[in-house]
């Protein structure tokens, strides 16, 4: 007897894992009670924990499910999908099974599962098609920490969540922060209910009131996890290095540059200046010297600033503010390519012929002194002809680098149309903040022709980085934009024909395709539209440690060099570079960089869909915090989406806002996915790239939602 005890007591976790399977794979009906499982594995007496952590971890794992009544079952049998939630709104979520298919998943039937929670998906019948299902069982916890705004709702002050806004959540007084009625907030789920109205929650921060875009802002920071503050110890790193300053015997090794024309071209307000440069005609054509802030000299690998710069990823712009890469000390101090002091930089020296062929390229380690800190509106000045006296003395040094400069940029524009990359356009604006912080105008981003003329250059450096890494066979993080899906692309054309538009046919899409499509329609009310619609069929660049060339482009070698300061993937490939220089063969890099580059690229990958989403989100709430002051305006919009529950306007300022289907007329809409919709009888039809007359009818600064309803008076 005691030897059946001994042994029972000792049976490992594994050991009841494989007991437990066992048992439900071969009982006679699906769901077999907890209870007489538990007997079965003898654990009444004996190895209780185990047989609980066993089962807990099989469930996890999505082998094994608990129902209603205590039962227990194998997934297997029951036909049902192991998934993680994705997403919610108001009155529905999303859910993503282990395979990849994605499940629209009813409010009701969502089981008060949040985002990130691992859950079992039952099947359902669908409605649209698509494949629809319910939340059977909770496997673990995913989101907890959530934020949004308190409301007054019948008599009390409740949370109400910004990723499920018609639910309100009961607050937890014991433990929680001070707030007012109004405020955003940071919230932490202290109890799960089975529905998301049952859930109650601690208010762990306040951030101000919902009506302000800064304190919106903030929240949206911190529901991405971004942290502005740098831990202490990386703090002193960056303080040490700023205070050593740039010394002289740094300059060992080092190509002196101090006396070529170099200097930065960047935005008024830019402090953490990277990228500088150099041109000079040839007798082949010209030499075009990229040079850029040398920021693996002070970030050494592995180093506190290394291992925060990596786990950053970006620096993350959004109003009038940045959150850095590097701590200021470095990114708007020493490395920063300030005029007329001398900074660290590692340089590209590219020769290119009269049509803008690369003939070759080098790298050195070098330093240099910039002669002037150029600024893009007062560049283009000079190269239109309005520059006054003051913008003509200030660039006096440098005035015949900006006439070559002119002229190199617009032969490598002319071979980029030969390659037929597509021209693709970007409406991207400026949000202009008083002292208060408060959103008091918005204007559409001018891009002249300086600032072509430095996209062109750093393209040509970044590409001469990537040729380097495929000669000498090394690691490297590469720039990488894949061929668009098949359905991607078959859906593009589709849309084009219900538009009545032209495109080529074709077995395979390539980007002579793409830029076909937009010159077909370039300078027509539909180009907007049209031009959406190919940015949405393309594929979403990212980091890569495998060289598959640069699909818009057109390039077979791409890489980041030129921003160490602001991206990770730059320092990683500056830090790969140096040792390219330094004489390291290739066995010793593989060595020391295959692991690295492929977690750098997949690290970098994800920050940069991070940036992207805080930097969009809280810009929605700075232009619906502007558009507060203009409810009951009349504005010119374009059409440029449209659902089956209404379409969206965008101003020429880029403020987008919904025109819901129940303010339109009163009709019977038909929708045709997703160009336009229809009204029945009259034939009045709402179409993308239209051009309407819309009145700001309301905002919500909290989501950053702005309606519109048409201008009847129009």
């Amino acid at each position: 007897m005691s030897k059946k005890k001994n042994t029972e007591n000792n049976l490992s976790v594994e050991g009841y894992k494989k007991k437990i399977t066992a048992f439900l794979k071969t009982y006679n009906k699906c769901l077999m009670p907890f209870n007489e499982l538990e007997k079965k594995c003898h654990t009444k007496k004996y190895g209780r924990n185990n047989f609980l952590k066993a089962f807990d971890e099989l469930r996890n794992d999505g082998i094994v499910m608990m129902r209603k009544g205590m039962k227990a079952a194998l997934t297997s049998r029951l036909g049902v999908h192991t998934g993680k939630i994705t997403r919610l709104s108001r009155t529905f979520g999303f859910a993503e099974d282990d395979n990849g298919i994605e499940y629209f998943i009813p409010g009701k039937c969502m089981m008060g599962a949040m985002p990130d929670d691992r859950v079992i998906i039952s099947d359902i019948p669908s409605r649209s098609g698509e494949p629809e299902g319910e939340i059977i069982d909770i496997l673990s916890i995913g989101m907890t920490q959530l934020t949004g705004r308190i409301e007054y709702i019948d008599f009390g002050l409740y949370f109400v969540p910004d990723i499920a806004n018609n639910t309100c959540m009961v607050i937890d007084k014991n433990g929680s922060a001070e707030f007012n009625d109004g405020d955003k907030v940071l919230a932490e789920i202290s109890y799960r209910g089975r529905r998301h109205a049952e859930h109650k929650v601690k208010i762990i921060l306040s951030f101000g009131s919902s009506e302000t875009a800064f304190a919106c802002a903030e929240s949206i920071l911190a529901m991405h996890g971004v942290i502005k503050e740098f831990p202490e110890e990386v703090a002193k790193e960056a303080h040490k290095i700023s205070e050593g300053g740039v010394q002289e015997y740094s300059f060992n090794n080092r190509e002196d540059l101090r006396g070529l024309n170099i200097f930065t071209i960047d935005s008024a307000e830019s402090k953490d200046l990277d990228d500088a440069v150099s041109v000079e005609r040839t007798e082949n054509g010209y030499l075009l010297g990229v040079h850029i802030a040398d920021v693996s000299y002070y970030v050494k690998g592995n180093s506190e600033l290394d291992k925060e710069a990596l786990r950053r990823g970006t620096s993350i712009y959004y109003a009038d503010k940045v959150i850095p890469m590097l701590p200021k000390e470095l990114s708007n101090g020493i490395c920063s390519l300030n005029p007329d002091e001398d900074r660290l930089t590692l340089s590209a020296f590219m020769e290119l012929d009269s049509d803008g062929k690369m003939l070759s390229y080098r790298f050195c380690k070098s330093v240099i002194k910039s002669r002037v800190k150029g600024v893009y509106s007062e560049i283009n000045k000079i190269l239109d002809g309005t520059a006054n006296d003051c913008i003509l003395s200030k660039y006096d040094r440098v005035a015949q680098e900006i006439s070559v400069m002119d002229e190199l940029a617009d032969i490598l524009i002319s071979a980029k149309k030969r390659r037929h990359a597509p021209e693709l356009e970007t409406v991207e604006s400026k949000l202009i903040i008083n002292g208060n912080g408060i959103c008091v105008d918005i204007a559409p981003r001018e891009r002249g022709k300086s600032e072509r003329i430095i996209e062109e250059f750093m393209l040509c450096a970044n590409e001469a980085a990537a040729k380097l890494a495929k000669e000498k066979n090394v690691p490297f993080v590469y720039r990488i934009h894949e061929t668009p899906p098949e359905e991607k692309t078959a859906a593009l054309c589709e849309l084009l024909a219900k538009l009545n538009i032209e495109y080529p046919h074709f077995k395979e899409f390539s980007p002579s395709h793409a830029a076909e499509i937009l010159d077909n329609v370039r300078g027509t009310d539909k180009f907007g539209a049209v031009n959406m619609m190919v940015l949405r069929s393309m594929a979403k660049a990212k980091y890569s440690e495998e060289p598959l060339g640069h699909f818009g482009l057109v390039l077979d070698d791409y890489a980041h060099f030129t921003s160490p300061i602001r991206r990770y993937p730059d320092l990683a490939v500056h830090r790969i570079i140096t040792d390219i220089l330094a004489g390291y063969n290739e066995t010793w890099l593989n060595k020391r960089y295959s692991g690295f580059v492929v977690k750098a690229s997949e690290n970098s990958s994800n920050a940069e869909i991070r940036a992207v989403s805080v930097e969009r989100e809280c810009e929605d709430c700075y232009k619906a915090e502007y558009m507060k002051s203009h409810i009951g305006e009349s504005f010119t919009a374009k059409i440029s989406g449209v659902t089956e529950y209404g379409f969206y306007a965008q101003l020429s300022n880029s403020v987008e806002g919904l025109v819901h289907v129940r303010t339109l007329p009163e009709g019977e809409y038909d929708y045709s996915e997703p160009v336009a919709l229809t009204e029945k009888f009259s034939g009045v039809s709402y179409e993308l790239g239209d051009t309407v007359q819309v009145v700001c009818a309301s905002v919500n600064v909290s989501s950053g939602n702005i309606d519109f309803v048409l201008d009847e008076e129009e």
